[in-house]
């Protein structure tokens, strides 16, 4: 869109609001009918003043990679994001993301020649300050205080960390260039140039461990952020490097790769009391030594701005497999019913296999009941009241709502989206997310393992 000029802009989206189609003003503006739609859209979402440029308008190392996370991690489209930030076109993503892949998982920010402005300082002679020179100073004066301030925070942070030290100044320097002058900062820290330059010209004690960093940062990002530096160190086992955990969980501090923090989760089939149907065989020993000696159900909701799913899975406590799973709109027995179908789909053998689930209306139905006691099943309940009875599908509905859920609900933008993105976690879960329980294994893995022996 940069051969358009303002004025081409305005007439293109004043031509849609009047019932042009993005086709024919593709043409006669010979731009491609994508740019026509983004061109709206930004104009639609931020008014006629995002088509003001500024040349010298720059984005800082923290706020690119913040971008960058929002669609490697938080899987939200390129369009989406470019529109939101206001960019006069999504190309200037596309182009941060090709080059921090290119750069190993790293933000290339621009250098430019041009100096950063200093403190203005009043004059010393007998000429009255206009008005806009008494607003620069007091603005001047105002963000002095501010980088001050955040300044000392981030010192006092450091302080606690034990000893105080140059390089801990100079790092806060570095983190606040791009939203204060140099000069400002260097007075504020009491530094001078040379020494900022001298430390930071210092080779990087890390630059031994490129290859090593490049490597966490792909399976972090692979894995969407959902791996923590025990898992990730599992990983970069199975690929053959033998790293100490320590130095892999040093470097993802480094480098600010936190893995995502799980919540709990709120949903409960129990309705009040029906009456004892089944005792608790399991007793919290959720260990098991073959595939299908231990099962265990519950139903879990998503609730998307209102409108709800249900999810029903079944797990094996050996290697924590998802035999089967329904997501439906509705709790109810077809969900139950059909997640039982697939179960039993390849009909092996249930005879010594226990069932566990809490006291859930669904499971003291007569028909549940029945469908067991057909295939020889032992069933197992909760007691009343004791959610860590049945620990292990609690464990999974955090994980799962944690890595793919929470604070992420925007990027779905329906319910059938959000249905699609359940069956990828759970195939992904199965299948490609290791465990360190499992020795650095996925649970199919482990249980494919298991099912050869056997």
């Amino acid at each position: 869109m940069s051969k358009l000029t303002r004025e081409d802009k305005i007439k293109i989206y004043e031509r849609r609001k009047k019932g042009e189609t993005i086709p024919s003003l593709a043409k006669n503006f010979d731009v491609q009918e994508s740019n026509i739609k983004y061109l709206v859209d930004l104009i639609e979402k931020h008014g006629y003043d995002i088509l003001r440029k500024d040349k010298n308008r720059t984005y800082s190392k923290d706020f690119k990679l913040q971008i960058i996370n929002r669609i490697l991690i938080s899987q939200e489209s390129i369009n989406s994001v470019a529109l939101d930030i206001g960019l006069v076109s999504p190309g200037i993503l596309h182009n941060w993301l090709s080059k921090f892949k290119e750069n190993g998982y790293n933000v290339v920010e621009k250098k430019k020649g041009r100096k950063p402005k200093s403190m203005t300082k009043p004059k010393k002679n007998d000429k009255i300050l206009s008005e806009k020179e008494k607003i620069k100073q007091l603005e001047d004066e105002i963000l002095y205080l501010k980088a001050e301030n955040e300044y000392l925070k981030k010192l006092r942070a450091l302080v606690q960390e034990r000893e105080l030290k140059e390089k801990k100044k100079l790092r806060i320097i570095a983190e606040l260039r791009a939203k204060y002058p140099f000069k400002m900062l260097l007075k504020i820290a009491g530094i001078s140039r040379s020494v900022y330059y001298y430390y930071i010209d210092k080779k990087d004690i890390d630059e031994k461990n490129k290859d090593i960093i490049e490597k966490i940062k792909e399976i972090y990002y692979v894995n969407k952020g959902r791996y923590g530096y025990r898992r990730v160190t599992l990983e970069l086992k199975n690929q053959g490097l033998n790293i100490n955990h320590k130095k892999v969980q040093r470097l993802m501090k480094k480098l600010n790769l936190q893995s995502i923090i799980r919540k709990k989760r709120k949903y409960s089939s129990y309705k009040g009391q029906i009456g004892k149907i089944a005792d608790n065989h399991i007793k919290r020993n959720f260990e098991a030594t073959a595939p299908n000696q231990k099962w265990f159900t519950d139903v879990t909701e998503f609730n998307l701005r209102g409108e709800k799913l249900y999810l029903s899975p079944i797990l094996d406590a050996y290697g924590r497999y998802i035999v089967s799973y329904d997501i439906s709109r509705s709790p109810n027995l077809e969900q139950i019913n059909h997640m039982l179908n697939l179960a039993f789909k390849k009909n092996e053998n249930y005879e010594n296999l226990i069932f566990h689930s809490d006291q859930g209306w669904q499971y003291q139905h007569y028909s549940y009941q029945e469908r067991l006691k057909e295939k020889k099943i032992t069933q197992s309940m909760s007691r009343k009241g004791n959610s860590l009875d049945n620990g292990l599908m609690e464990c999974f509905f955090g994980l799962l709502k944690s890595e793919m859920f929470y604070e992420q609900e925007e990027k779905y933008k329906t319910l059938e989206e959000l249905k699609e993105a359940i069956e990828d976690y759970i195939y992904y879960y199965n299948n490609k997310r290791i465990k360190e329980k499992l020795k650095g294994l996925t649970p199919a893995s482990y249980r494919s393992q298991s099912l050869l022996v056997s």
